[in-house]
């Protein structure tokens, strides 16, 4: 069982990059974001209406961020897949649970308005995104701190929701 984690470089992951695997690395995340998109199209007007606590951003911030945060977990799915190391599996595994879990948030929040629901769900999600930063970082510690902002970003959203719940 190989346990050793090579030491990441920039300029060797651009050298070496296989075009099509990262084409499709990128692809997955940006895929369910593009899901999320149809499902809950139509159910975000809300949004502006409902009371938030302090600190709610406009909602236009959240497609930026959540675009610059899907590109993360591509490249960090990229380089996990790419290692090839005795973990990848499980940790793509976890990667791919997570995914299905951020999905199943915006349906609660955003469709069905759900919020306690939505706030228990995204602690969930919390607790995969912290897992599966641990599985990524056994694999190559680079993969794991770009989880970094995700993490911090849903427990924003965390925040944002637990709010939304007992003002409304």
């Amino acid at each position: 069982m190989d346990i050793s984690i090579r030491r990441f470089s920039i300029k060797k992951f651009i050298n070496e990059l296989k075009v099509k695997p990262f084409i499709i690395a990128l692809a997955i995340p940006f895929g369910v974001q593009l899901l999320s998109y149809f499902i809950t199209k139509g159910s975000m007007d809300f949004y502006g209406e409902i009371s938030k606590p302090p600190l709610a951003p406009p909602g236009w911030l959240f497609p930026v961020v959540w675009t610059v945060l899907y590109a993360l977990m591509g490249i960090s799915s990229y380089i996990v897949w790419d290692e090839r190391s005795a973990y990848s599996k499980e940790a793509l595994i976890i990667y791919g649970i997570q995914l299905a879990f951020n999905l199943c948030w915006s349906i609660f929040f955003f469709v069905a308005q759900a919020f306690l629901l939505s706030f228990v769900w995204l602690c969930g999600l919390f607790i995969l995104i912290i897992i599966m930063t641990a599985a990524f970082h056994r694999v190559q510690p680079a993969a794991a701190y770009l989880q970094i902002p995700y993490a911090v970003w849903v427990a924003f959203a965390g925040y944002l929701n637990a709010g939304i719940f007992l003002l409304n």
